[in-house]
Formats: C-alpha cells, sequence, structure tokens
C-alpha cells in the first residue's frame, strides 16, 4: 500500500509542478513538462519494482500502440473542433472518441494475445 501512496504523492506533485509553472509566465517549462512523459515514467519505475523489466517492456508497447489508436484521434478532434463548436465540447467529443477507440484496442489486444 505504501507503493500506491508514493505514486499518489508523486503524481499530484508532478500536476502541481506543471500547473505552478503555467500559471507563474514560465509557460515554456510547464509546456515542456507536460510533454514529457512524466505519468508512464513514474508509472514504469514503479511497475519495473513491482513487476520486473519485462512487464515494463510490454507495457510500453501496449501504450505505444494505443497512443496511435486513440491518443493521437482523440488529439486531433480537440484540435479540428476546438475552435469551431468550443474547447469543452470539442474535448467531450475528444473524450467519447478515445474511450471508444481504447475499448476497441483493449478488446483486439486481448482477444490476439498482444
Amino acid at each position: 500500500m505504501k507503493e500506491y501512496l508514493l505514486v499518489f504523492i508523486v503524481g499530484g506533485a508532478v500536476t502541481t509542478i506543471i500547473t505552478y509553472f503555467a500559471n507563474s509566465g514560465w509557460p515554456t517549462i510547464s509546456r515542456l513538462a507536460a510533454l514529457f512523459p512524466v505519468s508512464t515514467w513514474i508509472s514504469y519505475l514503479f511497475i519495473a519494482r513491482v513487476s520486473g523489466n519485462k512487464a515494463v517492456s510490454k507495457h510500453s508497447l501496449f501504450v505505444l500502440l494505443g497512443t496511435i489508436v486513440a491518443w493521437l484521434p482523440y488529439m486531433f478532434v480537440i484540435y479540428y473542433y476546438s475552435d469551431k463548436i468550443g474547447a469543452n465540447k470539442a474535448i467531450g467529443i475528444g473524450i467519447a472518441v478515445f474511450v471508444a477507440l481504447a475499448l476497441i484496442f483493449i478488446y483486439f489486444t486481448k482477444t490476439y494475445n498482444i
């Protein structure tokens, strides 16, 4: 349980730091931090510690393929629709697209044991 508490604290601290930099006149640092794969980096450190290097390798392939299948369409929807229908609606549609594609991708990976 200590591992999960530590993950929660570290994740919250990173989010707080990114937000702080965005609001304190240093948007470049915030943008760089937001682009940096913080959540996967921290997650992989803990996954490796608990489950080993092979688990990190398998998980990273899943995330890489999932990014192509679900994350890129999600970001494209937000990019394309934000200016046309507003950010909130575009994000909502983007999340719906992401969830649908992610569920299809998860089903596919489980069915074909990828």
